[in-house]
């Protein structure tokens, strides 16, 4: 047992050091079990590297448009925050103040942090990781590109007489693991696009300033479970707060934004995606936490996906199938019952 902890701890370190190597692989593995069916299909009736280019061409243009979204709505937030700097900080120092009155010393702390050096400082972060984001996608491409061009000679090695009965369990667990994916990422997909539109929508029927700039963040972050839409729930409401001067409005655009979260994202999205892709809630948020703290802002886009894949593969072998049970909302008895069945036959 120790000596298990100790690989676990070490392959976790691993994982963390090496992340530039890492991460762009499981996006990478992520893109490919989304995009094989359309290039499968493609190549039923055209030559194969013709589909290739098409299945890229639209994996390109579905990245750049969820990485352009949040960067044109970071892009206008900052602008506008470095236009009206003086404003935001008069009005949160007199928050401050009033903090104060009552017993909470923050004028201080808040002065020395909430300045236009500090704005600044945070268009030159966001301008610098959108650099970083346009280099991190032209290595997923090449990427992609090469594993597709393998996908079907590692199914014919998965099938070789050799390497069974574990070649075809693994090959059982990608159709399924791609299945469930591509439902997840679909299901996903509508939710955000409804939720940017929901968003906008509210934003300006309250009169909130930046309401296309705010939609498109929502958009973008409903790709992170609970993270996402919290960090897009509680921006608003601070601009609301230095907008409208008032804590009533503030907390009406709080009080709306998370009912529209919570009408998408608990209770529209669960009856898209259905039982297939039935998680623990527990184990999504620890997923997204733990890989946002191993890579960053892509692990967290990245941390439901890597849990759905574990979930499938520690379901295929006896010895791991507890895990997959505990990790799981609902336990299908019939499920596990056909599964044991197999394993004896």
């Amino acid at each position: 047992m120790t000596g298990l902890i100790t690989a676990g701890i070490l392959v976790l370190a691993l994982l963390h050091a090496a992340q530039s190597v890492f991460v762009p692989f499981a996006f990478s593995m992520l893109v490919i079990a989304l995009i094989w069916p359309v290039q499968a299909a493609l190549q039923t009736v055209m030559p194969r590297l013709l589909a290739l280019l098409i299945a890229l061409t639209v994996t390109i243009i579905a990245v750049v448009s969820v990485g352009s979204s949040i960067a044109w709505g970071l892009g206008v937030l900052g602008h506008w925050l470095f236009l009206n700097a003086g404003r935001f900080q008069t009005i949160y120092l007199d928050w401050a103040q009033w903090l104060e009155e009552h017993g909470v010393a923050v004028a201080g702390p808040l002065a020395e942090r909430f300045n236009v050096g500090a704005l600044v400082g945070l268009l030159q972060g966001v301008a610098g990781r959108m650099n970083s984001f346009a280099g991190f996608t032209l290595v997923i491409f090449i990427s992609v590109m090469l594993g597709l061009l393998e996908v079907e000679d590692v199914k014919r090695r998965l099938l070789l007489p050799s390497v069974q009965p574990h070649g075809a369990r693994i090959l059982a667990a990608n159709r399924r693991i791609g299945a469930k994916l591509r439902r997840f990422m679909a299901v996903r997909t509508f939710a955000s696009i409804l939720t940017g539109l929901v968003v906008w929508i509210f934003a300006r029927f309250v009169g909130l300033e930046l309401a296309a700039a705010w939609g498109a963040i929502a958009f973008a972050l409903n790709y992170i479970p609970f993270l996402g839409p919290f960090v897009a729930t509680v921006f608003p409401t601070m601009f609301a707060i230095a907008q409208f001067d008032s804590w009533q409005s503030a907390v009406f655009v709080f009080v709306g934004l998370n009912l529209i979260q919570f009408v998408i994202g608990s209770y529209l999205e669960p009856r898209l995606t259905g039982a297939s892709l039935a998680i623990s809630p527990f184990a999504v948020i620890f997923s997204v936490f733990f890989w946002s703290f191993m890579w960053g802002l892509p692990g967290a886009f990245i941390g439901v996906p890597i849990l759905i894949c574990l979930i499938e593969y520690a379901a295929q072998v006896p010895a791991t199938r507890w895990i997959a049970v505990l990790l799981s909302s609902t336990v299908n008895d019939e499920a596990v019952a056909a599964l044991d069945r197999r394993d004896r036959t």
